[in-house]
This record gives structure tokens, sequence and C-alpha cells, in this order.
């Protein structure tokens, strides 16, 4: 057995000991759903923890342990758990009804938040994930282009959707741009040929394929900061290179700031003072509740409108239902400039107090993200591309996670962190040095500067 092998060995025993009740809730979920699971993302061995309650930036699992919750679902929590006032209004909304089936004015203040403070969306329609955000906004691209193809940026997660399922996590050897990779079984094989692949913060071959093929695409697809592929940032002017070259080959831009929507009012084209043709959004804001939206120009989402003929039929029977609505502006109404200056700042700590545990331990490792967000790499820093991510072994994810998740805090496996409202100086310093034991139990094994590791190729 290998040193790795080894410690994993012992980090998932002490686990499995400390959580038998989540234990016996997988076995028990096995017999009714495949894996005993139901969301990819959450499933971990040699068990995933089963949660009871959250409250504020903590989560209690079934076994009554509780976690500081770095992850907030994915990012989505941006006032942590039970947040009293989304509580309140979700709580008596349910006492007139969670969904009436019907317009409602809660819709319309919601959409008219979401329109001011990202004054490219200047119509926009409710759905009820991300996935279906992008979904629509892709097809309303090519409904108003009349192309059938889109570009999409390599390690980008875009939701569980045919044309976003192409190049998510594809291995080093790929072929070359701008052919794109399947995900999985399942994905049709004739979205390879409708999905071109090309690098993040790489203008110049997105330039080249936008150039060879602009006459069939109807729109680039791009996360302003990739956050699977581990908080990729843009170089200067990238962004606005992107949207640049779209339009010279009459493509659309679609922003995808689903996660990103949290790092200002207005997500990180607020922050730029750029305006993309069409942007999709979720988590944030629903207040924790099922949501997607997607807008974009009055000319592109009048494709929607049902006032005109031959226009995109676009139903969903909880589309802008009326708890979810609530929650939103519950949500974004407790979200203004104030906030996200305490976010950046508790997030520039954590990535801080991170950075010094990898430092003084001389591992190999970078800590990169903006605001409220963060991921660890452990490979040298910058990390531009999803390919310089590859450079992290990826038992050193698995090792992080499960080290941190035995001294109470959470975070994704995936070594994504997340900070909230919820949360203060204490929390995040608490975290780091816990970051700081990790590290020191896998002294052995994680990658140091100028040193082998033994996690090498894993």
């Amino acid at each position: 057995m290998s040193i790795i092998e080894d410690l994993e060995r012992q980090l998932s025993t002490t686990y499995a000991l400390r959580t038998p009740g989540s234990r016996a809730l997988h076995e028990r979920a096995q017999r009714v759903m495949p894996g005993g699971d139901t969301r990819t993302g959450t499933f971990y061995p040699p068990h995933p923890t089963f949660m009871e309650r959250g409250e504020g930036s903590e989560l209690v699992d079934v076994d009554g342990n509780r976690y500081v919750d770095f992850l907030g679902n994915y990012t989505s929590l941006i006032h942590g758990h039970a947040e009293p006032r989304i509580a309140a209004a979700i709580s008596e909304q349910a006492s007139r009804g969670t969904a009436l089936g019907y317009p409602s004015e809660q819709q319309v203040a919601l959409a008219e938040v979401i329109s001011a403070r990202m004054p490219s969306m200047q119509q926009l329609r409710f759905c009820n994930s991300g996935t279906e955000a992008v979904m629509n906004a892709i097809r309303c691209a090519r409904a108003f282009t009349g192309r059938r193809m889109i570009v999409k940026i390599e390690g980008g997660y875009n939701g569980a959707y045919d044309a976003a399922q192409v190049s998510v996590n594809p291995g080093p050897h790929t072929p070359p741009y701008p052919t794109g990779v399947p995900e999985g079984p399942g994905v049709s094989p004739g979205v390879i040929s409708e999905v071109l692949v090309a690098p993040f913060n790489d203008l110049e071959t997105l330039t080249w394929i936008l150039t060879r093929y602009g006459r069939d695409i109807a729109a680039v697809l791009i996360e302003p900061v990739v956050s699977m592929a581990g908080m990729l940032l843009p170089d200067v002017g990238y962004l606005q290179g992107v949207l640049a070259a779209a339009r010279a080959v009459g493509s659309l831009t679609i922003f995808d700031e689903i996660v990103t929507f949290r790092l200002s009012t207005g997500g990180v084209q607020g922050m730029l003072g750029i305006e993309p043709d069409l942007t999709t959004l979720a988590k944030v804001i629903g207040g924790g509740l099922p949501v997607g939206a997607f807008g974009g120009r009055a000319e592109v989402m009048a494709v929607f409108d049902p006032r005109r003929g031959g226009t995109i039929s676009h139903s969903g029977t909880y589309n802008g239902n009326n708890a979810t609505m609530v929650a939103g502006l519950a949500a974004l109404e407790t979200y203004g400039v104030d906030d996200v200056a305490m976010l950046d700042a508790l997030g520039a700590r954590m990535r801080a107090g991170l950075q010094r545990e990898i430092d003084e331990r001389g591992v190999l490792g970078c800590v990169q993200g903006v605001g409220s967000l963060a991921h660890v790499h452990y490979c040298a820093g910058p990390v531009r591309t999803y390919r310089d991510a590859l450079r992290t072994p990826r038992a050193t994810s698995r090792l992080t996670h499960l080290g941190l998740l035995l001294r109470g805090y959470l975070v994704a496996p995936r070594n994504l962190l997340a900070v909230n409202t919820a949360m203060t100086d204490a929390e995040v310093d608490g975290l780091c040095v816990a970051f700081g034991e990790v590290l020191d139990v896998g002294r052995d094994v994680f990658p140091r500067i100028g040193v082998g590791s033994a996690m090498a190729g894993t």
C-alpha cells in the first residue's frame, strides 16, 4: 500500500466511525437511488455526509457533528443557512400559496431588481435552475441569429445540458481545439459537431475559431471567472476582447454569471462595466430555493414574446413560483454594496491565510480567487487555464476535503471555498488553522517546492 493510500484509508476509517448515521442512510438510499445518490457533486467515499439542518454559517449532520460551511450549497447561500428575513418571507408566502401558477407582482419586482443591478439584462425570464437558464439562453441565441453552433470554454461547467456537457473535465490528452470531448455516456454524438471548445484566457485561439466558423456560430458561452476549473481569473482585457471578437462575426456572447453574480451587486459585468448580449443567473437570486433566470438585450429576448408569431415557447410548472420570488427578493434586498465589501474582506483574509499555511510549510501550491470565492491548487501559480489546473494531483483534493471535514470544516471535494454574510473573521481563521493541520498530517504526500510528491500522477 502506498503512502497516499494508507493515509486515505486512515482518514476514511476515522470519518466512518464519526458518521454511522450517514453510513446507515447511505446504505438505505442505495436501495432506491443509484449509488445512494441524487447529486454527483455531494457524493464522496466512503459515503456522503447526510445533513439534518443548517444554522447561519454551520451545518449539523445526522450524527450531531457540526461543520462550518465554506461551500454554502455550492455558493448559492450568500447569507448562510436559515437567514431570518429570508425564512420569514418564505413562511409568510407559504401561508398564501407557494406556487399559484399565474403571473405575480413578486415576479415583476424580482425582475426589476435584477435588471437594475445588471443593465445588460434589459428583459429576462425565470426558470428553475442554472441548467435551464443556460439551455434557454443557447436556444435564444440560436433563434435570434439563425445559427446552430456555440463556443464554450474548456473546463467550464455550465449545467447538465447536452450542449454544455462538452469538455467540462477532459483528460490531459485531448484533441486539438476546437474539437470537444463529451462529458460522459449519454451525451448525443451530434452535440459534438455543434459545440466548439476554446481555452480560457486565449483570445488568439478564440478569434481564430470565430474567424473560421463565425457564420455558423450563434454564441460564445463563457463564465467570466471559470469556477469549476479552479477560479480561473480573466487576464486584463480578455473579456472585453471576447465581446469584440464575437460581435465582429455577428455572434452573441452569453455570460454565465450563475456563480459570479455574488462578486458585486451586479456580477463581474458590473465590476468591469461591460455588457454581454445574454446573461444566465441562478443560485444567489433564489434566496436558497430552486431558481434560474436568463436575459439580455430586449431585441434578443423578443424571441420569447408570446405576442409575436413564430416565437420560442418557454414554459415550466414552477417558473417564477411565488415562494422562490419572495425568497430571492429578500436575499437581494439584504445584499448591497456594504455586504459585498464585507465579503470581499473576508474572502481576502481567507485566501491570504490559506496561502500563508502553504508557504510556511514549503508546500507547492497557490490559492486563487476573487471576492468571496477561493480555490486551492497544489501546483505553481498562476493557474490561467483548465490545463494549468490539471497539474494539481487529484489525491490532494481528496485529502484536503476529508481532512477538513474531520476538523469541522466543509469545503467542496475539488477545493472550492466560499464565505457568506453569516461568517466572521473567527470562522475564517479557524479554517486556516485546520488547513495547516491537514497539510501537517499529509507532510509526506503533499507536493513541495523543488521536491517530488508521493502523489504524482494520482
